[in-house]
């Protein structure tokens, strides 16, 4: 079956194509969606719905603080007063103009282990290995994925629970990995905060734990380290995760549990494709998801939009405007983001009325 897709929104958004491609997309429980771009030196920070209102400038800009560090995944408070950055020594709080609000030093996120840290002391070591953070959808944690140690016996990655009124530490969780990179996913429920981390070929780790107040909680879903954590949506209690290498999407309930999956082939039959990494809730109802063929060509990859509680294909996205090669990013509010890379333009989906 054949899906229509409406053009609801069109904009020249230079960068954006990190918002389908990349973490710059940083959605809250308060229904807020904003894009956190880089420029140059600079994050910006737009509100989605202003800027397909027309409002072209963004809504804060702060200064990235590590000149040469282009690694980690940021965060910015909810009220946007503050931005976090995931750095590759430390976790930096600054204020809108510029100003050092606290900073949480770590080990470092270089390859080499011991190795010195000559000249300036935010010199950029070796190596794209890097951690994130997330501000907690009420402003007051702080949670960051760092490293602390410098050499083989030493080394040791934690999930640690910051203040974020002036970064102290609340709570730590020790991981057993060896991390690439990592981004964090936080429930629209403002209590479960999900953390995945990519290892390269040694696998996917994913985590989910809550704080509260007291105590640190965590729980993983380890045991094949093969699922990557994609999204969650308000109007359900569970989280989206698609397989390593896109052989299944599956729904989980927050402990874990399996309630719905989707093998790959699925589709199509007479020309199968594995499941992209880019998938997630249009809205309660609905899943969006793409697929690629065994050798990644754009001119056969695909839309597709599912039934969200039990992972049935409910049919092909056709686009008005002809084929859409471009990753896609739902908004979680009955629309869906591509980006155009040739023209820099930024377009917003819904399906269209029967």
């Amino acid at each position: 079956m054949s899906i229509t897709a409406q053009l609801s929104d069109s904009v020249e958004l230079p960068g954006g194509a990190a918002l389908v491609n990349g973490f710059a997309f940083e959605s809250r429980g308060d229904a807020s969606r904003r894009a956190l771009l880089r420029n140059g030196h600079e994050l910006e920070v737009y509100d989605l719905y202003e800027v397909f209102s027309g409002e072209t400038a963004p809504t804060a800009v702060f200064p990235i603080p590590w000149p040469g560090w282009d690694g980690g995944v940021h965060s910015v408070s909810p009220d946007a007063t503050f931005a976090v950055f995931s750095g590759q020594r430390a976790v930096r709080a600054v204020g809108l103009r510029g100003e050092l609000l606290w900073e949480f030093g770590h080990g470092c996120w270089g390859p080499e282990l011991g190795h010195a840290h000559t000249g300036d002391e935010q010199e950029v070591c070796r190596g794209l290995e890097h951690g994130s953070c997330r501000v907690s959808d009420d402003g007051r944690l702080v949670w960051a994925h760092v490293v602390f140690g410098c050499d083989e016996q030493q080394w040791q990655e934690f999930w640690v629970v910051l203040d974020a009124r002036d970064g102290r530490e609340l709570a730590r969780l020790p991981l057993d990995s060896v991390a690439s990179g990592s981004h964090h996913v936080s429930h629209p429920d403002g209590l479960h905060m999900g953390l995945c981390i990519g290892m390269g070929q040694d696998g996917i780790l994913l985590h989910w734990a809550r704080w509260d107040g007291e105590k640190l909680t965590g729980w993983d879903l380890n045991e094949g380290l093969d699922r990557i954590l994609v999204d969650v949506h308000g109007g359900l209690a569970g989280f989206l995760t698609v397989e390593h290498y896109g052989s299944d999407l599956r729904l989980h309930a927050l402990d874990g549990a399996v309630l719905a999956e989707r093998a790959s082939g699925s589709c199509d039959d007479e020309d199968p494709a594995s499941w992209d990494y880019g998938c997630g809730f249009v809205d309660a109802d609905t899943v969006i998801a793409s697929t690629v063929d065994s050798d990644e060509d754009p001119e056969r990859a695909r839309h597709w939009l599912l039934d969200a509680r039990t992972l049935q294909v409910r049919g092909g996205i056709s686009y008005p405007t002809g084929p859409v090669d471009s990753d896609v990013r739902p908004m979680g509010d009955g629309t869906w983001l591509t980006y155009d890379d040739r023209s820099g333009t930024l377009d917003r989906w819904t399906e269209a009325a029967s």
